[in-house]
């Protein structure tokens, strides 16, 4: 597989996000939530409002990025101030397929989008990952996040499970090792 280019979502991508969003999500959580709710899940229910959040972005401070292949939008990750406080940022998704797990396209799609957020001036960033999402907090640790003891509690399908908040550093355009372009292939 080439390097995926990663860019900055457009309207019309909403039903390749929403795609994404769903199969990733039911691979992901697939024996944490509950079967029903994962075969409940429907991409045309999700496209209207990723088709909204896209079309409202207010760019570089919040934003969808979407990673691109030969095969189409393989990833896509969403971005905005913290809802705790604007200063801060917060990654509220970052979904890959399932194919492409492994392969650099997440890793690339993360480097962008702390680049982007460092253009726009946050010092630092947060997101959410479920307690026993044991690949992502893997995968966040290995780019620089760290939990930073905050832990909420989420109700998806049902079921009470713990969501903790990682955390990290971003560093400014042209520094550190969140150099990556927009728009342009990066290999893995």
């Amino acid at each position: 597989m080439r390097a995926a280019v990663i860019r900055q979502a457009r309207p019309d991508d909403a039903s390749a996000v929403a795609g994404v969003h769903v199969r990733s999500f039911r691979v992901a959580f697939a024996g944490v939530v509950p079967q029903d709710y994962l075969d409940a899940m429907d991409p045309s229910r999700k496209e209207s409002g990723w088709r909204a959040g896209i079309a409202e972005t207010q760019w570089p401070q919040s934003g969808v990025l979407v990673a691109e292949t030969e095969a189409g939008i393989v990833g896509f990750a969403g971005f905005g101030p913290s809802q705790e406080t604007s200063s801060i940022a917060e990654i509220g998704s970052l979904y890959t397929l399932p194919e492409v797990w492994g392969t650099g396209v997440g890793k690339q799609l993360m480097l962008v989008t702390l680049t982007t957020l460092g253009q726009a001036d946050y010092a630092q960033a947060t997101l959410w990952v479920l307690e026993a999402n044991q690949r992502a907090r893997r995968f966040y640790e290995s780019v620089g996040w760290h939990a930073d003891g905050a832990v909420v509690e989420d109700a998806t399908g049902g079921v009470a499970l713990d969501k903790l908040r990682y955390r990290r550093a971003l560093g400014r355009p042209g520094r550190g090792r969140c150099r990556q372009h927009l728009g342009k292939p990066v290999d893995p």
